[in-house]
């Protein structure tokens, strides 16, 4: 008796999903490594070295007729060094538009959360005399390490200018 069977190995995973899977994976890895202020200075970097070459191009642009290779050797030697020269200037000014723009947005919601917390206040007794109190505790600490808001709140509770 003679049994003949065909044994054929196949492949557990479709290599289209292989693929997908990888494109998935490399794309995690690129986010990951995104980083908004290199970002930010590289687009700024760009935005100078732009200006610069359409500076060469203006003034290149009326000896350039006769010498065209010169001048685009010129034009990239100026693009060349204005990206050598501004790539440390543009990354530290990315880093400072950065930080002014997060204390910017910091200060922003401390000022949010304090209206929203004297708009409670002056529904909510209780609040109020905790604020009455806190206030009444930090005049005594240190006067002048107050904030705007503090200093506004203790006058409208000093003047009695709440509503509950």
């Amino acid at each position: 008796m003679n049994h003949n069977f065909v044994h054929v190995e196949y492949p557990l995973t479709h290599p289209g999903v292989d693929r997908a899977e990888q494109a998935v994976a490399n794309i995690k890895r690129m986010s990951d490594n995104f980083s908004p202020t290199r970002t930010l200075a590289a687009m700024l970097l760009a935005a100078i070295v732009a200006a610069f070459v359409v500076v060469a191009d203006q003034m290149m642009a009326t000896w350039a007729d006769g010498h065209l290779l010169a001048a685009w050797v010129m034009l990239w030697a100026v693009a060349f060094a204005a990206v050598g020269l501004f790539a440390g200037v543009s990354k530290t000014l990315a880093i400072q538009t950065k930080q002014s723009l997060d204390a910017w947005s910091a200060s922003m919601a401390r000022r949010r959360s304090d209206e929203r917390l004297w708009s409670i206040a002056q529904t909510d007794a209780r609040l109020m005399s905790e604020l009455q109190s806190a206030l009444s505790r930090s005049d005594e600490e240190a006067p002048s390490l107050q904030s705007t808001t503090q200093r506004r709140v203790a006058r409208m509770l000093q003047n009695r200018q709440y509503y509950i």
